[in-house]
């Protein structure tokens, strides 16, 4: 009887030691199985490999437009994405493969225009991307821009006129070329800037230390200004046709502004509702020369109402140039809306006569007087 029971007993504690062990070890080995298969997953990524991360142009004539596709690939085991292609100064980016799949490549595009450099330079992209290890890569175009025509002093004149008035600057065109150097056409953008040249025949006149030893010299006459021009800022182009085979076309900046004769203020008067005893009925209007070497040109010599309702006086300012004329609403005006103008006569030839519209509400004053002096 004993003995069946300890066999019994025996085989009980031995199949739950057996269960137990089971039970135990199975969180084990899910543990170990998700182990492995986080470093599996760890060790499945995108690699980024630029095959060529700097393209070098050696030396190109300025103005040249150079594009390169950058190859870039993906050596690792997951899709690589390029999440942003950044350009520097002077360097655009045409386009780029957002994705490139596991063991293939893709390409990024950059664009650099050298019309404004000279010189060595170097413009680069920044690539972001998913991959672990290379987050970011730079991407750059060296280059040396040499202007193979150029202008003495420099490429671009500047203005600063009156309207009506002119001016006239001088550049020297030069070239590195080792062929001779002439000028085949000359185009300007609008009527009221002329440019004129003649080769540069007196050896006192050559532009010292600049072109190639020997090589032809061209002086330039920009005019800019005249009746025709518009009030505002410059910003111009003249387009210039050589023998260059580097610089075939050579463009002159002109840029500035042309400013008006004469500045008034305010341009327009409105005396809203006002009675002619009022202190608001009175108004000044000012006239001040913008001709800063010979202010004293300008003059005002005459204002005239078109309406009764509004008189005008004029009076030369504290300063040379400086006019004030004064309108006043006149002391036996009607109630009723005022709506007229003032002109104004000046010694300008650009703007003789200035128009000052004038505006307004009059309201009667005389009854409430009159009842105070009956009293």
């Amino acid at each position: 009887m004993s003995k069946r029971f300890f066999v019994t007993t025996l085989a009980f504690l031995v199949s739950g030691s057996l269960a137990f062990a089971q039970t135990t070890a199975q969180p084990e080995a899910k543990k170990e199985g998700e182990a492995k298969a986080e470093a599996k997953a760890a060790d499945k990524a995108p690699r980024l490999t630029i095959v060529e991360p700097v393209k070098d142009y050696g030396t190109i004539p300025r103005g040249d437009k150079l594009d390169w596709s950058f190859v870039v690939k993906n050596t690792g085991n997951a899709d690589l994405q390029i999440i942003s292609a950044k350009p520097g100064c002077g360097c655009t980016v045409a386009d780029f493969d957002k994705v490139i799949k596991a063991g293939e490549t893709g390409k990024v595009s950059a664009h650099v225009d050298t019309t404004n450099f000279s010189g060595p330079i170097a413009k680069s992209v920044t690539l972001e991307t998913n991959d672990p290890n290379t987050p970011t890569a730079q991407l750059t175009i060296h280059a040396v821009v040499k202007p193979y025509v150029e202008a003495y002093p420099a490429g671009f004149v500047r203005y600063n006129l009156l309207q009506g008035d002119t001016d006239a600057q001088a550049v020297t065109l030069y070239s590195e070329e080792d062929e001779p150097f002439t000028i085949t056409k000359v185009e300007v953008p609008v009527d009221w800037i002329k440019a004129d040249y003649k080769k540069v025949d007196d050896p006192s006149q050559i532009a010292p230390g600049v072109g190639r030893q020997g090589q032809a010299q061209y002086r330039f006459n920009i005019t800019v200004g005249g009746p025709s021009a518009k009030i505002g800022p410059i910003a111009e182009k003249i387009k210039i046709t050589t023998s260059s085979k580097h610089s075939p076309e050579y463009f002159v900046s002109v840029s500035g502004v042309i400013r008006p004769t004469f500045r008034i203020e305010p341009t327009g008067v409105n005396f809203g509702e006002v009675a002619p005893a009022d202190s608001a009925a009175t108004r000044v209007i000012t006239l001040h020369s913008n001709n800063m070497k010979t202010p004293e040109v300008f003059t005002v010599t005459k204002a005239e109402s078109s309406t009764p309702l509004v008189t005008t006086s004029v009076k030369a300012g504290a300063n040379k140039g400086d006019y004030e004329v004064t309108l006043q609403i006149a002391k036996d005006a009607k109630p009723g809306d005022l709506d007229g103008t003032v002109k104004i006569s000046t010694s300008d030839k650009m703007t003789p006569v200035v128009t000052v519209p004038v505006r307004g509400t009059i309201k009667g004053a005389g009854a409430p007087a009159a009842a105070k002096a009956s009293k």
